[in-house]
């Protein structure tokens, strides 16, 4: 980042706009920067004025158009920082000071004949039309792995602890997508709770802190493939990528795998092999919850968009799962007409990174109604694979009755499975949990243990969803036989899935 900032300045560029929500360090970064051109710097609030960064030196200049005209003031080679100056630019309910916005224009323009550069620094970028072309917007990143590793040294070092390199770099991986100052705060928890620092406790908390935004939350689970029943081609394709992310794959000349999107009936186990994936791969799962995406602001929906992603890379190698993207994107055709095109923007720009990214970020992505989802969603190159669950066969339907039973510790060959493997044909995975759910209630009631009449009795009184939504699943298969992979796979993928996973 320095570097580019750099050579920004030596081109002549006036207007920077520096988007960041950590605000010393970007100011550290403006301070290095200034020390190597030879600038000097000089840095902007409504509440301590304008301050000279070299000498300390205040002057009371309080009111943002002053401060706007004191850069035509400051000697030649200067950066003079704007903090928080975006609060003042309107926003989609108050526009912008017309004098306020036609000022700092003509001050840009003196400024580019006589080094003088002005650069905004913001947690949210905000700029009225008249100001958009005037600067050039950066993005500060989350701190890397080197930054990390620094601050666990510096707060070691300071509790007068002594780690080793594995210390240093498991508490730099633990907290990686944070803020430094949210990093510095969670290794300081650690070492005051733990001594030294514990990378599980800073995951905890980094947990907690990243669930704070609203956008995405690290999931905490312990869902494994065995806890799937059937879907052995989804499996085996995991499971032959669950070393894709090494060194190792890349110097063979693997690429990163992009990620998957799961579409078909609701109760198939869409969700619970999202959740999967994450012990497969080995890898932090974050929610995206995409409806919280969408803000009122004009312009803040496609930055929220941009925190999410930044915090996904930060933390990579990782997985991020939205679930039901249907419902997130189904207004992405018409909406132009029905949100202002806030939709079809931040779907575009959800597009562009799926195509162009390059972290390892492995994208899983759930879908009931594969009719709402755009088509540009649906090609190669986004994603790796399309796979469709469909209602679970005769070998999955002993494989679920297998899995519930045992969880709910009873023996599965109590039971007649091969009776409710038959009574269960064209029931969904979830379908088949609640039912043995339901006779686990009827036998505790009557005060016996849980039998197979129960249990049958329980089937008796189910309508599964194949008959309620009949036309909707025939309507769906025949959407998915032409343009989806199967998740549960022919014979041949059942044995070779079976096969990869013992």
């Amino acid at each position: 980042m320095q570097a580019q900032l750099i050579d920004y300045i030596r081109a002549g560029f006036a207007g920077i706009y520096l988007v960041t929500a950590e605000e010393a360090r970007a100011e550290a970064l403006l301070r290095d920067t200034a020390s190597e051109l030879g600038y000097s710097l000089h840095t902007w609030t409504v509440t301590e004025g304008l301050v000279c960064v070299e000498t300390g030196n205040a002057e009371p200049v309080n009111d943002p158009l002053q401060a706007v005209m004191s850069l035509g003031e400051l000697p030649e080679k200067s950066i003079l920082v704007l903090r928080d100056f975006q609060q003042f630019l309107g926003d989609a309910g108050q526009p912008a000071d017309p004098v306020l916005t036609r000022t700092l224009r003509e001050q840009l323009r003196r400024a580019r004949c006589s080094s003088r550069v002005a650069v905004i620094l913001g947690c949210r970028l905000q700029l009225p039309p008249e100001l958009e072309k005037e600067f050039t917007v950066l993005h500060l990143g989350l701190p890397g792995l080197p930054d990390l590793r620094l601050i666990a040294s510096g707060i070691a070092e300071s509790a007068g602890v002594t780690l080793d390199d594995a210390m240093l770099n498991a508490a730099a991986e633990s907290a990686r997508g944070l803020t430094t100052t949210e990093a510095e705060d969670v290794m300081a928890l650690s070492v005051v709770r733990k001594r030294p620092l514990d990378p599980l406790l800073i995951a905890t908390e980094k947990a907690r802190t990243l669930k704070k935004g609203g956008l995405l939350e690290i999931v905490e689970t312990q869902a494994s493939l065995a806890d799937v029943g059937g879907l052995d081609a989804l499996k085996a394709w995991l499971l032959r990528r669950r070393s894709a992310f090494t060194p190792e794959a890349a110097a063979f000349g693997l690429p990163t795998p992009r990620g998957i999107l799961l579409m078909g009936i609701p109760g198939t186990g869409k969700s619970l092999t999202a959740k999967a994936t994450a012990s497969v791969l080995g890898k932090p799962l974050l929610r995206l919850d995409a409806g919280r995406l969408f803000a009122g602001i004009v312009g803040e929906s496609e930055a929220n968009l941009r925190r999410a992603i930044a915090m996904a890379e930060a933390v990579a190698p990782s997985i991020i799962w939205i679930d039901e993207i249907d419902k997130a994107l189904s207004g992405s055709r018409s909406s132009g007409s029905t949100d202002g095109g806030t939709t079809a923007r931040v779907f575009g720009s959800f597009l562009s990174w799926l195509q162009e990214k390059e972290s390892p970020v492995f994208v899983v992505a759930t879908a009931n109604d594969i009719s709402q989802l755009p088509p540009e969603l649906l090609r190669k190159g986004r994603l790796d694979e399309i796979f469709f669950l469909d209602l679970p066969g005769e070998i999955e339907r002993a494989d679920i009755w297998r899995i519930h039973i045992a969880r709910r510790k009873r023996d599965p060959e109590q039971f007649d499975l091969a009776a409710l493997v038959r009574q269960t044909d064209g029931f969904t995975g979830s379908e088949i949990e609640q039912a043995f759910v339901d006779a686990l209630y009827a036998a505790y009631d009557a005060g016996r243990e849980v039998g197979q009449e129960d249990v049958m009795e329980a089937l008796r009184r189910s309508v599964p969803l194949s008959v309620t939504m009949a036309e909707d699943i025939r309507a769906l298969r025949q959407w998915a036989s032409k343009r989806a992979r199967s998740a549960a796979g022919d014979p041949a993928e059942v044995s070779t899935a079976r096969r990869i996973a013992a």
